[in-house]
């Protein structure tokens, strides 16, 4: 019987599934069900553009199709939700991407919602989500803090900039909820709470999550 929630990282960087494997750590529990983190060998560096997006797309539903015997749910973690639709329709397996997810949860907590990008030009692409979500008039607002997903490897700066953008979304557009635009952000969601004062969402945790309680109660 299928007993793995399988986490797949479209992009190549080992240290990015580290990161989330250890962010996940708080959901494993004894029993099971086992959660699983993998990275996507020929994915790029980073999923930054559209193209990027795109290019990961096939392989996302290859990889969860060879792997349905053993996954109980898979969660896509990358905050673009590349090929969500496409997986979904290659497994009959629950899939869960980390946008859709972390905002949902974001909506419980908070009435507006602040979401910490990496780029100027991942928002348009998240915009386009929110959209589709029809959250537009929950969103106060997005902004990025100008670093690739590479860059996200020095902490000490990538906290200082969540920081100060954090700060502007809660003090400026009144966010009183952050979630974290990257899944390469993981291992910062505590410091980040704790600098802020609001709730922090992190993304790849909150898709996890409902995937656990999916497989959990048979949904």
């Amino acid at each position: 019987m299928a007993s793995s929630i399988i986490v797949i990282n479209p992009n190549s960087s080992q240290t990015v599934t580290s990161g989330l494997d250890t962010a996940l750590e708080p959901l494993r529990m004894p029993g099971g069900p086992e959660i699983r983190c993998l990275t996507l060998k020929e994915g790029p560096p980073g999923i930054q553009s559209q193209a990027d997006v795109e290019s990961v797309t096939l392989p996302l539903a290859a990889l969860a199709k060879s792997l349905e015997p053993e996954a109980a749910a898979f969660v896509i973690a990358c905050f673009s939700d590349p090929g969500l639709h496409a997986v979904r329709e290659a497994v009959k397996t629950p899939v869960l991407g980390i946008a859709e997810s972390g905002v949902l949860t974001a909506l419980t907590m908070g009435q507006k919602f602040g979401v910490i990008a990496i780029l100027k030009t991942s928002i348009a692409r998240h915009m386009r989500l929110w959209g589709a979500m029809g959250v537009m008039d929950r969103l106060a607002g997005e902004r990025a803090i100008d670093m690739g997903v590479a860059e996200l490897s020095d902490r000490k700066k990538t906290l200082a900039r969540m920081i100060e953008v954090g700060t502007r979304l809660r003090d400026e557009k009144d966010a009183n909820v952050i979630v974290m635009g990257c899944a390469g952000m993981a291992p910062l969601r505590g410091a980040l709470q704790d600098a802020l004062q609001i709730p922090v969402v992190e993304p790849t945790q909150a898709a996890a999550a409902m995937a656990l309680g999916r497989v959990r109660l048979g949904w």
